[in-house]
């Protein structure tokens, strides 16, 4: 077997065993959320807590989740801890997915190939839905299960505070809806979805850093990872809106280029987004050179950030 095949089959099995470390921590994460939101069989607050559920339960690749809980264990923190914040990130998550979906946003009835939140109950309950799962990612950050330090649950606060704000997705999600009907630059889309979609990837990898409290300089190498997966996850979605069918989605497919918005594809076309892609996974995978084979999982999961169908 010459080097070029040995490559290859490294690169193939450290694919597998990705796939295998997804699926797995995937189910961990889905009971771990099952558990922190449990059914309510009656009250008035019962079909709330269905729309919670319905949002976040049966489905989704759990990418930011297993992003947490995989840096953790560069650390060697135990898993309670790690589930609980790949839990809260993945509630923050599927809140932004909610009111994404509403007639006032993109107004999208399909979502993980089930109809939306909005449409599987109604506007009002997925806007009540989607602010409850919100508040209860904090109430679960802040919580001594979550890590025994004050001091790391407080980081772990305000880190997820302003990914997810108007310095981070909120922020985002403004700017692509000013953007619809204009054209924007390459340096607007690239800061567009940096606060969109990267910034709550780039604190899913800082939040795992955070709980294993490593030093300054590692968690900025770690937040540069996650900052550089998040930016590739979201050109790849951009050539998937592109080049995949609603049925790989899961989701309304050419939808950017039917609204006229202003993507990596339609201004490097998808050879040159592609290309994008790539360079951002290599810088990626670049700010994990002072680890060793105990970052090999995270340098898998940099490529599938962009070869996925999904």
């Amino acid at each position: 077997m010459n080097q070029t095949e040995l490559s290859r089959h490294a690169s193939d099995a450290a694919a597998q065993a990705l796939r295998v470390s997804l699926a797995e921590r995937a189910h961990a994460i889905e009971s771990t959320i099952d558990s922190l939101i449990p059914a309510l069989s009656s009250g008035g607050e019962a079909r709330v807590v269905d729309a919670m559920r319905y949002a976040t339960l049966g489905g989704g690749k759990r990418l930011r989740g297993y992003l947490a809980t995989e840096v953790a264990s560069l650390f060697g923190v135990a898993p309670a801890g790690p589930l609980r914040v790949a839990a809260s990130v993945e509630m923050l998550h599927a809140y932004s997915l909610v009111h994404d979906d509403l007639p006032s946003m993109d107004n999208d009835d399909l979502r993980r190939g089930q109809p939306s939140t909005h449409r599987k109950f109604d506007e009002a309950t997925a806007i009540l839905a989607g602010d409850a799962l919100q508040t209860m990612a904090f109430e679960i950050l802040a919580d001594e299960a979550t890590h025994p330090d004050a001091t790391a649950r407080i980081a772990l606060v305000r880190a997820l505070a302003v990914a997810s704000g108007a310095a981070g997705m909120v922020g985002g999600q403004m700017i692509d809806m000013e953007g619809e009907g204009r054209a924007l630059g390459l340096d607007e889309v690239r800061r567009l979805h940096a606060l969109k979609t990267g910034a709550l990837i780039r604190y899913s990898a800082e939040a795992g850093a955070i709980l294993g409290q490593a030093d300054a300089a590692v968690q900025a190498k770690i937040a540069a990872y996650g900052r550089d997966i998040g930016t590739a996850f979201q050109v790849a979605d951009d050539v998937l809106d592109a080049t995949a069918s609603a049925e790989e989605l899961g989701k309304t497919a050419g939808k950017d280029a039917a609204s006229g918005k202003s993507t990596f594809v339609a201004l490097m076309s998808i050879d040159g987004a592609r290309a994008e892609a790539r360079m951002l996974v290599e810088r990626a995978i670049a700010s994990l050179d002072g680890f060793g084979s105990e970052a090999d999982t995270l340098r898998a999961l940099a490529h599938y950030m962009v070869e996925r169908r999904s």
